[in-house]
């Protein structure tokens, strides 16, 4: 259903493109969007086991968009560096596909794990109490979209795997 990858030389092993996915810092969501164009928006996201955790607002274009279509990419690129000498650029890059779900319950596990695992990633330092305070005083006003990864692949330009610095 998925494609392989075409350049099989750039193909990272799974344990590295989960590496990348648990600690890239933001990735591009790429969904269906209004009269089917493509809709790619930059947002902060959580991976833990499979699934990739975002945090919305209850309505607008992403929510939308997610309603009318489950099916979703995901894309992080961990490195870049542009190499003009030998016309080329040094990256590393993983691409998820899975399909969405809106979770709005807050009795739903998914829910309240999101949320923490986004709040440990981006705020690790933060208060427990004053975390738990701004999570639970915003749980009605907010949705937690997973992306459930079906086919995940990682990349990297053949440069640094042939130095041995990413496998």
């Amino acid at each position: 259903m998925f494609r392989e990858m075409r350049r099989t030389k750039c193909v990272l092993s799974e344990e590295t493109a989960k590496k990348i996915l648990r600690e890239g810092i933001f990735g591009v969501l790429a969904l269906a969007g209004d009269e089917n164009y493509p809709y790619a928006v930059p947002i902060n996201y959580a991976y833990a086991d499979g699934k990739i955790y975002f945090h919305s607002a209850t309505t607008g274009h992403k929510i939308d968009a997610i309603k009318n279509n489950s099916k979703a990419s995901f894309c992080v690129v961990d490195k870049h560096e542009v190499v003009a000498e030998e016309l080329t650029s040094y990256y590393t890059s993983v691409i998820a596909f899975g399909r969405m779900k809106i979770v709005a319950d807050n009795d739903d596990p998914d829910k309240l794990l999101g949320l923490n695992l986004l709040a440990d990633k981006y705020s690790p330092n933060i208060d427990a109490k004053f975390r738990d305070k701004e999570i639970y005083g915003k749980l009605n006003a907010l949705v937690v979209p997973v992306l459930e990864i079906e086919h995940l692949s990682g990349k990297a330009a053949r440069e640094l795997i042939r130095a041995g610095e990413i496998s």
